[in-house]
């Protein structure tokens, strides 16, 4: 006997071109019907060059699959390599699999990382494809630094940070912080980034929010979500086949209305490499942001401990409501353990994704 192929060429040869021939039948069930291929009683291993491809199955004739191959168990000389193929076979296709792409765009080069950074931990470990943009550069979030030398120690800062996260890339938009506006341009730069990561999954903040690039940024994003399939909006990169789902990552602002999280993710079991991740963002979370915020005195003094400060600043305990979405995609003997959680609610704009849309696209929602 050959040695064993993989995937589709080894089903081939293993349960089709292995076998002098294929039986097809017509036959109807459950309203579907239509000619679906079968193994014959009588087989031999020997002409494998000739046997013809078998057609691919789809889901409703899975039941049918199992009575061929309990057809071919009872020839106890054909087991193994029947097993051997259909690991190989099953084994092809969880490698071929697509990886769902997501991106986060936040207003500064460290808004994804707080809001979301937990959830593009789990995505990155499952081998899907993250990226966070900032739309602009940083160059004003600084006490005693500003312009282009604080931009480049951003931008510095927030690619080491994407290599802790463990995400695929990290975009930092050259417009100035503290002056982005819902212009056009920027749209367009929007637009862009979005469909050159032809994104699954877009989350950004709501339009609600203190600061001024934090509002517009989800504007930005709302004005983009039709327009990534629009082909002659920015031509020069390919619409979108398909919209995605669009998403706001969690505020806790209430007017004109509070923030509602249909999706919980449980990020416990990621909170100290968020932590570290958040971390490399030493010119925010341990000079801008205690400076500006009156906690500076706060700020532990050895590297260390400032991480495991900020590991904790960073915790995010689920709301009552949080709690009922962790029951609700998790199960209720999950919302004891779910300690650090970040929620998402679904955008009115994009893809309004069903129960069992939104379980496909978080995958670690088991």
């Amino acid at each position: 006997m050959s040695a064993l192929p993989s995937g589709t060429e080894a089903i081939r040869k293993y349960l089709t071109g292995s076998f002098s021939g294929l039986e097809s039948e017509e036959r109807s069930s459950g309203g579907l019907s239509g000619t679906r291929w079968c193994f014959p009683i009588s087989v031999s291993f020997e002409n494998p060059s000739t046997a013809p491809i078998i057609p691919a199955y789809d889901l409703p004739d899975f039941p049918y699959l199992l009575l061929c191959v309990f057809k071919l168990l009872l020839m106890k000389k054909y087991i193994l390599p029947l097993v051997l193929a259909l690991f190989s076979f099953g084994l092809a296709s969880a490698q071929t699999a697509e990886p769902l792409r997501i991106v986060v765009l936040g207003a500064h080069p460290d808004d994804c990382d707080q809001d979301e950074g937990g959830t593009a931990i789990l995505f990155a470990k499952m081998g899907h494809q993250v990226k966070f943009v900032s739309l602009t550069n940083g160059d004003a979030g600084h006490q005693t630094t500003g312009g282009g030398a604080l931009a480049k120690r951003r931008i510095a800062e927030a690619q080491e940070a994407g290599r802790r996260f463990g995400i695929a890339e990290y975009v930092v938009l050259g417009n100035h912080d503290g002056e982005l506006v819902p212009s056009l341009d920027v749209r367009l730069q929007v637009i862009r980034e979005i469909r050159k990561w032809n994104a699954d999954i877009v989350i950004a903040p709501r339009p609600n929010d203190y600061h001024p690039d934090h509002r517009y940024t989800g504007v930005l994003v709302q004005d983009a979500a039709y327009m990534v399939a629009v082909p002659n909006i920015a031509p020069e990169v390919p619409a979108l086949k398909k919209n995605p789902v669009f998403l706001y990552g969690y505020d806790h602002f209430q007017k004109p209305n509070p923030f509602r999280p249909d999706i919980a993710v449980d990020v416990t079991e990621v909170t100290e490499q968020k932590g570290y991740a958040l971390d490399a963002h030493v010119s925010q979370f341990y000079e801008w942001l205690p400076w500006i915020g009156g906690y500076a005195d706060q700020v532990p003094e050895g590297a260390e401990q400032r991480k495991a400060w900020l590991t904790k600043r960073s915790i995010r305990p689920p709301s009552e409501e949080a709690k009922k979405a962790i029951e609700k995609w998790y199960g209720k003997d999950r919302v004891a353990k779910a300690t650090n959680v970040e929620t998402f609610e679904i955008c009115e704009y994009g893809r309004q994704p069903s129960d069992d849309e939104i379980r496909a696209l978080f995958p670690m929602l088991r």
